[in-house]
């Protein structure tokens, strides 16, 4: 590796720690769940409402760091964006951890979220910016890669200190403050983005630190480009003008491959991971394990995506990816709607692992056998049969030990969708983003377009305990599998292939 290649591929793995921070803590949320939920009394229909405000405060508070992140990278540099990112990460893992309140847990959740929208559209625009084109899907794709690594480490981590007991779950959220600081302090080692100084005036730094990617003949051509491009563009650089009928296009392309990013379920089904696996079967230390295996398998299909993204290019990836995230998500539907209630040794066994009283076991193991069709006919059925007092706080585990279904293929399927997802729209999506806009409207575009993932990430999130009360397994991952097969067919006719072309050669293709 020569030394410029060497300098460009350090500075992107540096920036594309924020990814990892990002990772970690939009999914470690996932092994805290069924404590902060007995610890804040999360119980009954409002107790799933709040459950999910909790969980997807997250995403809420990234619509506010997608909102600002643009605007405030455009004015003050890319690289203190990303330090205010790195502070946020670590005040809001403190205070999550030691509050004793549940507006205050929000809160800190809030506050870490604002990182996550910041961190998620800033560091791959900082890497594209700075990057030689040949390089550009590849380092770009590094903040992907730092994504998942945080996943599988979130999972991880949770997996090792729910040994620790009831309070583990301050442990699991509070441990991020270590890779937060240490983020904030490596970013001081990194340098301004480029094409921003450009924009400021400040060529001369620019062209340094373009000399120290890949030499001084590329300095001179990016300046070049970059001045001509600036030259033919010298207005409508404004947030109105991402509404102009020349950007139609783009939009099109960004708002949607967005939407159909979040809302094939990919964050609900992160979050509440061990969750789902309980709810196919199983203990709690079962549960967290297989989080575990769907983290690497994450993870692997990441690095393949790296390797290929500049090889095959981004559009075949796309189109390989949303065909087996549908595939997988109705697979997932299938194995859910042929699930059935009953109480069995297994479901003994699995009782015999949690909470459920000794008392209420010898009572539940009189009944006749008799098999229901969905867990709200086999609890409604208990509450007959027991008592609704003494089935109430016990309806989760219950639930989950009476269901009967082939776990191994919810676990493969979720895989499958995992695998998929990581090759195609995790880090394909970051890729398009950081090229396709204009170099005057891509802080402003960005933001927009990682506003609306957000909302979509959240509201995705927020409604999921509410679906798999009211829906099912089954339903709920039907209606994901329906919006894969349309983001399949909407990559066939829209997107464009866009790799090996400069930003400023897309400017020109794109924008019209």
């Amino acid at each position: 590796m020569n030394q410029g290649k060497f300098y460009t591929t350090s500075v992107a793995l540096i920036v594309a720690v924020g990814g990892f921070l990002l990772g970690f803590d939009a999914t470690v949320i996932s092994g805290a769940v069924p404590f902060i939920k007995d610890y804040f009394q999360l119980t009954g229909v409002s107790g799933d409402l709040k459950l999910g405000w909790a969980v997807s405060c997250l995403g809420w508070g990234a619509l506010g760091g997608n909102a600002v992140a643009g605007f405030l990278s455009d004015t003050f540099g890319r690289k203190k964006v990303l330090m205010l990112t790195a502070l946020l990460f670590a005040v809001s893992a403190l205070l999550s951890a030691l509050t004793t309140n549940f507006s205050v847990f929000v809160l800190s959740r809030i506050l870490g979220g604002i990182a996550v929208g910041g961190s998620i559209l800033i560091a791959p625009v900082y890497i594209a910016e700075i990057a030689p084109s040949a390089l550009r899907g590849s380092l770009v794709s590094f903040n992907q890669l730092m994504i998942v690594i945080g996943i599988s480490a979130s999972f991880f981590s949770n997996y090792f200190l729910l040994s620790l007991g009831d309070n583990c779950w301050r442990w699991m959220l509070g441990v991020e403050a270590i890779p937060a600081a240490l983020y904030l302090i490596l970013l001081f080692f990194v340098p301004e983005s480029p094409r921003w100084l450009f924009g400021k005036g400040r060529e001369a730094e620019a062209k340094t630190i373009f000399t120290k990617v890949a030499g001084a003949e590329h300095a001179a051509m990016e300046l070049q480009s970059i001045r001509q491009n600036a030259a033919e563009h010298t207005s409508g650089a404004g947030f109105s003008s991402l509404f102009s009928q020349k950007m139609r296009y783009v939009m099109l392309i960004a708002l949607a491959i967005a939407f159909f990013q979040q809302i094939t379920g990919i964050n609900a089904i992160f979050y509440y991971l061990p969750t789902i696996f309980s709810q196919a079967g199983g203990g709690t230390n079962a549960a967290f394990k297989q989080a575990i295996i769907v983290g690497l398998v994450n993870l692997g299909m990441t690095f393949v995506a790296i390797r290929l993204i500049d090889r095959l290019g981004r559009k075949p990836l796309l189109i390989i990816g949303t065909a087996g995230m549908a595939i997988s998500l109705l697979t997932c539907a299938g194995a859910f709607h042929n699930s059935n209630y009953q109480l069995t040794e297994k479901s003994f066994a699995v009782l015999a692992t949690s909470k459920v009283p000794t008392e209420l076991v010898s009572e539940l193991r009189k009944l006749e056998p008799q098999v229901f069709a969905t867990d709200k006919e086999f609890l409604a059925a208990l509450d007959a049969k027991i008592g609704a007092e003494k089935i109430a706080p016990h309806r989760d585990a219950l639930a989950t030990a009476g269901l009967n279904i082939r776990a191994s293929l919810v676990l493969f399927a979720i895989i499958g969708f995992v695998a998929s997802f990581a090759i195609s729209l995790g880090p394909v999506m970051w890729v398009l983003l950081s090229e396709i806009f204009p170099n005057a409207q891509r802080g402003a575009a960005i933001s927009l377009v990682g506003f609306w993932n957000s909302v979509v990430s959240a509201t995705v999130t927020m409604i999921f305990p509410w679906e798999l009360s009211r829906f099912g397994a089954a339903g709920t991952f039907l209606g994901y599998g329906l919006m894969a097969l349309a983001a399949l067919v909407f990559v066939l006719v829209s997107i464009p292939e866009t790799k090996g072309k400069s930003l400023e050669e897309l400017e020109h293709q794109l924008v019209r």
